[in-house]
Formats: structure tokens, C-alpha cells, sequence
């Protein structure tokens, strides 16, 4: 037997058990989680708040998404409630999370549950799959974490652990074939959603990204990457390609009671149907103009300044215009007081237009 699969048999035997005996002793407490304990005793987690968490999770880190998870749960405390809700009420509730193609698949994903499953999500990958806006990713972790169905889960941070365990060279993402068997190998089958969420601990407060604490980590023994010392290596990346920047404007308009002219994007494309301040048509793909021959009316336009965002796939400048008007527009849209814009579907980069403006 060769080295390599001398490790796979050994690293099959026993991580599974390390890793449960560590996750039991220091899981993270998470307002969607049932801690290993209250498991242990039949507990079972609940489908609506392990696929709202996963959804919220996607692209955003832990700390961002606990407040807004307990936003929602007590607005729409299970996924009736939810559907029955209003997607403007949903977008509201979003803004600021970004990637808000997910709150429209939010609510379509609830409204599909309703109608079509009875109020009960699927039990299975395949059937979870089926529905709206749940993925590869989502639909594992919530088979394996809501229904204990022994299916592989690969975030990243499950991705890098298993490619420092094995030293894989094959860059992400081409390596995820590889890394989904090891973990068929190594899944536990008895308790798949605690070894999975054990996984993205590990992953989360020791196999960091950056110094990595690997003392303190319960699979070390058989771990290639840290016996080579190397483990900052893995996983292996392409280098990025670098973001374009994307200019355009925005228009901040304010009436004599000091309100400010907002209007809704459109349904479909980037920022879908958020709430903004009008701009020119920049998009991901083309700039917008960027000066006042863009506004939507003439006006005595004053410049206030650049709006800085980066989005997922490019660094975006609005060039910030501010004007008085009265109330008499006539545009679509609406006039709101300035102490109830966080009640709007704004999103940062509009935040952050608004500030410029001041």
C-alpha cells in the first residue's frame, strides 16, 4: 500500500470520531443551531431556520448574519408566515445582507413550500434541489443538518480543511470532485449534519485561512499539510482576475421639507427591485454618465462627491449630484423623510450615496 492511500485508510477510521468528540466539546452557539447536547437527546434541528441561515450565510460572514436572522424569525417565525408576507417587506428586511437575488428566492422558495409541499420542506438533496434558489451547496446542508441524510456539504471553509488534510495540488475549483469523495469517505453516516457542521468549525476558529491554529486541531495527526508545514499553501487558487471599474451617477434630490426622492430599480438584473436615489445605467458590463447631463431633470445640480462600492465582480464610482425640487415631480417614485430611510430597501451602495450627499 502506498503512502497516499495508506493515509486515506487511516484518516477513513478515525476523523469522523476526532472530529465529533471535538465538535461536541466546542461547537459555536448559533441562534439557527441545535448544540450537539440537546441533539444527542432527539432534538431536531428545524428545516426553516437551517435553510434560512445557509441562505443568509452565502457570501457573508457569521457575525453579519446573526442579527438579521433574528430579524427575520421574529418578523416571519416560520416559513408560512413567510410566504404569507410581502417580498417588499422581505427586501426591507434584507438590505444590507447584498446578493439580493437571494431574499426574491427567499420568498419564492417559501411560497413554493406552501403550495406545493404542504408547508414541509423535502427531506431529500434531490427534492430540496428542486426548489427555488437552492443549490448544490443548500440543499446538502440542509438534507444532511435538518434530515441527518448522509450527503457530503463543501463550503469553503470544509473545502480547505480537506485540502490541507490531503495536500490536494489541483487548483480550486477543478479540486471539488476530489474533496467531495474524501468526504463520502469520511462522512459519518450516523450523525452527517453534526459532522458536517463539526467541519465547518474547524474550518471557521482553527484552519483558518491565515495561521491556521493546528496545535489545538483534533485531525493534526494525519494532516499532510501540517506535517510538511506548509499549510497556508491549501487550497491551491488560480490567481483572480482583477475587477473592472464601473462609473456612473446618482442623483440625490431633496424637496423643501427635507425629504429625499426615492425610486425602485427594476425587477430583474443587479440590486433587483431595491430602492435607489435615480442613477444613469451603469451596469456590471458598461459605465454609465457620469456628469449632470444625466439627471433626470435640470435642475441646478451641485457635485457632492464619489460613492465608492465593490460588488462581486467589479469596483463601482457613482458620481454624487444633489439638488432641491418640489414636490411636484414628474417621475416615478416617492418622497421620504430622512428618519425613515432605514426603514427602505436600500441597499450599501445607496447608504453610502446618501452619506456622500450630506
Amino acid at each position: 500500500m502506498n503512502s497516499t492511500a495508506q493515509h486515506n485508510s487511516k484518516a477513513t477510521n478515525t476523523i469522523a470520531h476526532r472530529l465529533l468528540d471535538w465538535y461536541e466539546r466546542h461547537a459555536r452557539a448559533m441562534p439557527w443551531r441545535i448544540p450537539p447536547k440537546e441533539h444527542a437527546q432527539g432534538v431536531r434541528q428545524d428545516p426553516y431556520k437551517v435553510w434560512l441561515s445557509e441562505v443568509m450565510l452565502q457570501q457573508t460572514q457569521v457575525a453579519t448574519v446573526k442579527d438579521y436572522f433574528l430579524k427575520f424569525v421574529t418578523i416571519w417565525p416560520n416559513v408560512s408566515d413567510l410566504a404569507a408576507g410581502d417580498l417588499e417587506d422581505v427586501l426591507k428586511a434584507w438590505a444590507g445582507l447584498g446578493y439580493y437575488s437571494r431574499a426574491r428566492n427567499l420568498k419564492k422558495c417559501a411560497d413554493t413550500v406552501m403550495a406545493e409541499h404542504g408547508g414541509r420542506f423535502p427531506e431529500t438533496y434531490d427534492g430540496l434541489k428542486q426548489l427555488p434558489g437552492i443549490g448544490d451547496y443548500t440543499a446538502a446542508a440542509i438534507a444532511s443538518i435538518a434530515f441527518d441524510q448522509p450527503v457530503a456539504v463543501m463550503d469553503g471553509n470544509i473545502e480547505r480543511v480537506v485540502s490541507r488534510h490531503l495536500k490536494i495540488e489541483t487548483p480550486l475549483p477543478k479540486s471539488k470532485p476530489e474533496i467531495k469523495a474524501k468526504l463520502h469517505d469520511i462522512l459519518h453516516r450516523d450523525k452527517p449534519g453534526e459532522f458536517a457542521q463539526a467541519m465547518m468549525d474547524l474550518g471557521a476558529t482553527i484552519c483558518t485561512p491565515k495561521r491556521p491554529a493546528c496545535a489545538l486541531c483534533p485531525i493534526n495527526d494525519d494532516c499532510l499539510a501540517f506535517q510538511s508545514g506548509d499549510m497556508e499553501r491549501f487550497p491551491v487558487k488560480l490567481p483572480k482576475p482583477e475587477k473592472p471599474t464601473r462609473k456612473g451617477a446618482a442623483f440625490v434630490i431633496r424637496n423643501n421639507q427635507g425629504q429625499i426622492f426615492l425610486c425602485k430599480r427594476p425587477e430583474n438584473g443587479l440590486l433587483g427591485g431595491m430602492t435607489q436615489v435615480p442613477t444613469t445605467d451603469w451596469t456590471a458590463k458598461q459605465d454609465g454618465i457620469t456628469d449632470a447631463s444625466g439627471a433626470p431633470f435640470a435642475a441646478d445640480w451641485q457635485y457632492a462627491g464619489i460613492a465608492k462600492h465593490t460588488f462581486t465582480h467589479f469596483h463601482l464610482e457613482l458620481s454624487v449630484w444633489t439638488a432641491h425640487s418640489s414636490s411636484e415631480l414628474q417621475l416615478d417614485g416617492w418622497w421620504c423623510d430622512q428618519h425613515a430611510l432605514n426603514d427602505e430597501a436600500l441597499p450599501k451602495v445607496m447608504h453610502r450615496v446618501l452619506s456622500v450627499s450630506i
